[in-house]
C-alpha cells in the first residue's frame, strides 16, 4: 500500500499513487482520480463459491497478496521456487502510467521508476532467488524508455512487462520503426519482452446475454491474434537476440496457429512478399523467439513437439482466480508424468533460468528448493491453507 510513497520523488511529493479509504473500500488514486479494480485478481484462498467481483479492501484478500514474506511463505505451500509478478494497480505494462503521460509525463515517469524501484528492491529483494523482477517503461519517450530498460538491467531486471498489440490503446504499431530503440535495448540486455494476456487483444464479450463463462473461457486465447501479428513483426530480423513471452496465454491452441502461419506463408508470400530468410518459416520464428506459457493444458503437453520444450515454461496464476492454489505443484505433475524428467525440468525451470538470466541457486541450497523441500518449511510456519470464507464485500 505504501509502495510509491518510500520510493516518490521528493520534487513531485504529493502527487504519487496512495491508497484512500472510501466507503469500506480499499481505493488507488492517482492525480486525483480512482483505480478501477476486478476482485477475481485477488480471490485465492477462497472457496470457489465465493469467488466475484470482490475483494474491496485488503482485508478481503489473502495476505500473501500483498505482503512479501507471506507471499514468499504461500509459495513454499505451492510448492513453488519463483515467480513473475505482473502490476495490477499500474495496470499490465503500466498501461495507466502510459494513459496519464499524455496528462503528465514528468509524473507519469516517476511512478514507473517509484514501481520499479519498489519491485526491484522492497518486493524482489526481500526474498533472494524467490523471484524474477519484472519491470515497466515509458512507452512515449524512447530515450527514457531505453534509460529505465538499462538501468534497470544493471540491477538484475531481465524481464518487461509490455503490450501485445500497442496499437489499440493508440501508440505506434509492433511493425512501426518507433520501437527500435526499446527492441534494441531489449536484445542487448538480455531483457524478455511480456505480454500478459489483456494488455491488448482483450477477450471480446459476445453480447449483454452472453454467461461470463464464455468470456473466461476465450480469455487465454485471445492474445492468439496478437502471437500472429507477433510472429510477421520485424524486429526478429533486426535483432535476433531479442526473446517475448505470450504470458498467461495456453499453449493448446500454438499448433493449429503455427501450422496456419506455414500454410500462410507458403500459400500467399508470392503476393505478400512475406521473407524470413532462405529456408526459414513462420513456425521457426516462434519456437526461437516466443516463449508460450501455461496453467493447466494438456493437450498443449500432448504437442510438444509441435510447439518445441525449449520455450514452454509453467504458470500458477497466484492469486488469481484461475490459481489452483496450494495443489498447483501436484496439478502440474498430473499433467506432465508422462513426460522425460528432461523435459519437466525444461519446463519446470530450465528454460525459465535461461531465458530470464535466474539463478536461485546461486542464492539457495537446491535441496531446499524442491517442492517436498518448501511444503515441508511451510508447515514448519505453518502456513493455514484452508478456505477464507465469509470475506465477501459490497
Amino acid at each position: 500500500p505504501n509502495a510509491f510513497t518510500r520510493h516518490w520523488h521528493e520534487r513531485l511529493k504529493g502527487r504519487e499513487p496512495h491508497i484512500e479509504e472510501r466507503d469500506g473500500r480499499d481505493v488507488w488514486m492517482f492525480e486525483d482520480k480512482a483505480a478501477g479494480y476486478m476482485g477475481l485478481n485477488s480471490v485465492v484462498g477462497r472457496p470457489k463459491e465465493e469467488y466475484g467481483m470482490e475483494p474491496l479492501n485488503y482485508a478481503q484478500m489473502r495476505r500473501g497478496t500483498w505482503d512479501i514474506k507471506a507471499r514468499v511463505e504461500d509459495m513454499d505451500a505451492n510448492g513453488i521456487l519463483g515467480s513473475i509478478c505482473f502490476p495490477t494497480f499500474p495496470g499490465f505494462a503500466g498501461a495507466r502510467f502510459q494513459t496519464a503521460s499524455k496528462q503528465d509525463p514528468d509524473v507519469a515517469l516517476a511512478a514507473i521508476r517509484a514501481y520499479n524501484d519498489w519491485h526491484i528492491h522492497d518486493w524482489a529483494g526481500a526474498a533472494p532467488g524467490r523471484f524474477i523482477p519484472l519491470m515497466l517503461t515509458p512507452f512515449w519517450d524512447m530515450q527514457a524508455a531505453v534509460a529505465e530498460v538499462e538501468r534497470m538491467a544493471k540491477l538484475g531486471v531481465h524481464a518487461l512487462s509490455f503490450s501485445d498489440n500497442p496499437a489499440l490503446a493508440g501508440w505506434p504499431s509492433l511493425h512501426d520503426p518507433y520501437w527500435d530503440p526499446l527492441w534494441k535495448a531489449c536484445a542487448d540486455n538480455q531483457v524478455v519482452i511480456c505480454c500478459h494476456i489483456g494488455t491488448g487483444s482483450a477477450a471480446a464479450h459476445a453480447s449483454d446475454l452472453s454467461p461470463i463463462d464464455a468470456w473466461i473461457t476465450s480469455m487465454p486465447i485471445s492474445i492468439a491474434n496478437s502471437a500472429a501479428d507477433w510472429i510477421w513483426a520485424p524486429m526478429w530480423k533486426k535483432y535476433p537476440a531479442l526473446k517475448m513471452a505470450l504470458s498467461e496465454g495456453g499453449i493448446g491452441w500454438i499448433p493449429y496457429l503455427l501450422e496456419r502461419a506455414d500454410f500462410t506463408h507458403g500459400h500467399h508470400n508470392a503476393w505478400t512478399n512475406s521473407n524470413f530468410g532462405p529456408g526459414v518459416m513462420p513456425s521457426d520464428i516462434y519456437k526461437k523467439h516466443i516463449i508460450s506459457c501455461f496453467i493447466e493444458d494438456k493437450f498443449g503437453l500432448a504437442n510438444l513437439d509441435y510447439i518445441g520444450e525449449d520455450m514452454v515454461m509453467y504458470e500458477c496464476d497466484y492469486p488469481h482466480s484461475d490459481s489452483v492454489w496450494p495443489n498447483s505443484a501436484e496439478k502440474l505433475w498430473n499433467d506432465v508424468q508422462h513426460l522425460s524428467r528432461e523435459t519437466i525440468d525444461k519446463i519446470t525451470h530450465i528454460n525459465a533460468m535461461r531465458e530470464f538470466s535466474y539463478d536461485p541457486f546461486s542464492v539457495l541450497k537446491k535441496e531446499d528448493c524442491t517442492v517436498g523441500a518448501l511444503k515441508a518449511a511451510a508447515a514448519a510456519v505453518p502456513v493455514h491453507t484452508d478456505p477464507l470464507l465469509n470475506l465477501g464485500g459490497a
